[in-house]
């Protein structure tokens, strides 16, 4: 069977983006690395915790991280920034303050901001995370995906594949089940595909959930 590489370290630099941008002395690189991390986790957790229910989700694209020399910048892509700013009496200020309790320099500012994403459902992301809900909610798998496809369709994308992997609709043999709509060309370096794995966590166990979004072609 052919492995597939993950498309996002394919192409980066040619068509993708680093999410982190700052510089580090070899030394401190890998603490750096991990207090990132941390920070993505702790947000993307905050808004599970908070958030995320049977009607909404999180809606998180992606999460920038930028350095100076006493400044951290974090950016939020969202979907629904309404949700982070609305949903409770503090809002991003307690998400704030739980990203600067991770932070092992003290001495640099925290300043975190909120980006909307225009397209949200052209976001792997983003429609990850509403498949999962679906699929949670004991929604059937073809019906999930059928409707996916026809939300990115709706955001003018050259193509889309959906991947659902694990016990479907509650079978006793876990499977893998696919549906696709245009072109997604995975060896084209040129070709701008984002891509997204996240697990669903529903009463028959855990599904795999694959997505890949032909974005343009350069």
């Amino acid at each position: 069977m052919g492995q597939k590489i993950n498309p996002l370290g394919f192409r980066l630099g040619v068509t993708q983006n680093h999410h982190s941008y700052w510089f580090a002395q070899p030394k401190n690189y890998s603490k750096l690395l991990q207090e990132d991390q941390k920070m993505r986790n702790c947000i993307e957790n905050y808004v599970y915790k908070n958030i995320r229910n049977s009607s909404n989700y999180g809606g998180i694209a992606r999460i920038e991280i930028k350095r100076k020399t006493d400044l951290i910048q974090v950016e939020i892509h969202t979907g629904f920034p309404a949700l982070l700013v609305e949903n409770r009496k503090r809002g991003i200020e307690q998400l704030k303050t739980d990203v600067q309790s991770i932070l092992t320099s003290g001495d640099r500012k925290l300043r975190m901001t909120l980006t909307e994403v225009t397209k949200p459902y052209g976001e792997p992301n983003i429609l990850a995370e509403y498949i999962a809900l679906q699929l949670e909610s004991r929604v059937a798998f073809r019906r999930t995906m059928k409707k996916a496809i026809e939300l990115a369709k709706k955001t003018n994308i050259k193509g889309i594949k959906i991947q659902i992997a694990g016990r479907l609709n509650g079978a006793e043999i876990a499977r893998v089940e696919w549906a696709r709509e245009g072109r997604v060309p995975l060896q084209t370096l040129r070709a701008k595909i984002d891509y997204c794995y996240y697990p669903a966590q529903t009463i028959y166990g855990v599904l795999g959930i694959k997505i890949w979004i032909f974005q343009d072609e350069k």
